[in-house]
């Protein structure tokens, strides 16, 4: 048997792991587990968990969960008697979204009614800039892919108020803004002032374009306080961009998906991303022996009823930093440079000289030493971009560089910044 010297490593505050209980494992992971196997019959179709005191070596065994095994079951599995779920909807007892099918098909998310403002407030707590928010109410302003999370998030073209709800306005009625027609944008912008938001949330490219927006109309909207980076990966071009028209607002990075909740929270670009204690254990599991920073996370849900989820693989790869942590993105979106080097979109940001800016940028890659930097700016790109990038990427590389009006997002209405050939 193993002892706790072998436990597995968490994100979470020692305080919120708790004390070891007789097995070894912290006394509110195995009550979570255990919880788990409770309230869904998946569990235990999948893996028997004895009645014992759990130690590590049977934590390990519970199979991880895929977003692609959750596909493949279907949402239903999750339950003993999904009729009385279905009957559960009409009561308003449940409800259910869709994910984006960003990285697979759309799955199915069934919540408990108030599961997700409860965990939302919780992300809130965890953050000194959000805090005060949780307690008191607000206006805020949503730009992001329709569809985007269990928000209500519109499909049709309602007008203003049909768009308000509980504080919060949802600016967008289609994704893609690189396609918004100018009319369309004099109206979120038009919107955005009457409503005076302190808070405005969205995806990065998104907000960045609003920035673009709000910049060329020649307005200001002073009552911003917080902008919430959230739903994809943010370079810091897309923070500058935002910054400069909305000075003074702080911008915090809230990482998580709809069917896990929140996760992390924390300064944009201060690499200190904590675990949201209430929200998830978070379970950092070794990606490559070379890099003993960098890990893979496995999601298990805290006291959630309808689909909990256990050690559920995100396919995000976090870097540990000294004040925290650091979402390096997708595995997938991750590039293994030939002198060995990891390379996100961290190492393209910091490789881009001072005196560019652009409104976002996505970097390709065609062939084994060939890829293609697509940005959409003002001006075209200073001497020597090309050559920084490519030095960035590792050697014998070339970037080609070219200059859009657009750059098309995927078919969930989310962008990628670093496309590296699937291997």
């Amino acid at each position: 048997m193993e002892s706790t010297a072998t436990a597995s490593v968490f994100a979470n505050a020692p305080e919120a792991l708790g004390a070891a209980g007789p097995g070894g494992l912290p006394v509110p992971l195995e009550q979570e587990v255990r919880a788990i196997y409770r309230r869904s019959p998946l569990y235990g179709q999948r893996f028997a968990l004895h009645t014992e005191p759990l130690q590590w070596s049977c934590y390990r065994e519970i199979p991880v969960l895929t977003k692609q095994e959750i596909l493949d079951r279907g949402h239903t599995a999750f339950f003993a008697d999904y009729a009385e779920i279905e009957r559960g909807f009409a009561q308003k007892k449940y409800e259910y979204e869709h994910t984006s099918g960003s990285t697979a098909r759309p799955m199915t998310v069934v919540m408990e009614d108030g599961w997700w403002n409860a965990q939302l407030k919780r992300a809130y707590l965890a953050h000194p800039q959000l805090a005060h928010y949780a307690s008191r109410p607000y206006r805020k302003a949503v730009l992001a892919p329709i569809g985007c999370s269990s928000n209500l998030c519109p499909y049709e073209d309602h007008p203003f108020p049909h768009r308000y709800f509980d504080g919060t306005v949802y600016l967008n009625l289609s994704s893609d803004p690189f396609v918004f027609a100018e009319a369309e944008w004099d109206r979120i912008v038009l919107e955005l002032q009457a409503l005076k938001p302190e808070v405005i949330e969205g995806e990065p490219v998104y907000l960045s374009l609003l920035a673009r927006a709000v910049k060329k109309r020649r307005v200001s909207v002073p009552s911003v306080k917080t902008v919430i980076l959230t739903y994809g990966k943010a370079s810091r071009q897309h923070s500058r961009r935002i910054a400069e028209v909305f000075p003074g607002a702080v911008q915090v990075d809230l990482y998580g998906s709809t069917e896990a909740g929140y996760i992390f929270v924390g300064d944009a670009f201060a690499d200190n991303l904590r675990a949201i204690d209430g929200n998830a254990f978070v379970e950092l599991v070794a990606w490559r022996p070379e890099l003993p920073d960098v890990f893979q996370i496995n999601v298990t849900t805290r006291d959630r009823e309808a689909m909990p989820l256990l050690r559920y693989f995100t396919g995000d790869i976090v870097r540990r930093t000294p004040a925290g942590y650091r979402i390096l993105g997708r595995e997938r979106d991750l590039y293994f440079s030939a002198d060995g080097r990891v390379v996100s979109a961290f190492e393209i940001d910091a490789a881009m000289p001072e005196n560019f800016a652009c409104w976002h940028w996505s970097l390709v890659q065609g062939s084994d030493n060939r890829w293609d930097f697509q940005y959409v700016a003002d001006e075209a790109a200073p001497a020597g971009l090309d050559q920084a990038l490519a030095v960035s990427l590792g050697p014998d590389v070339r970037v080609n560089l070219f200059r859009r009006k657009f750059i098309q997002p995927a078919a969930s209405g989310k962008f990628a910044l670093l496309k590296p050939l699937a291997r």
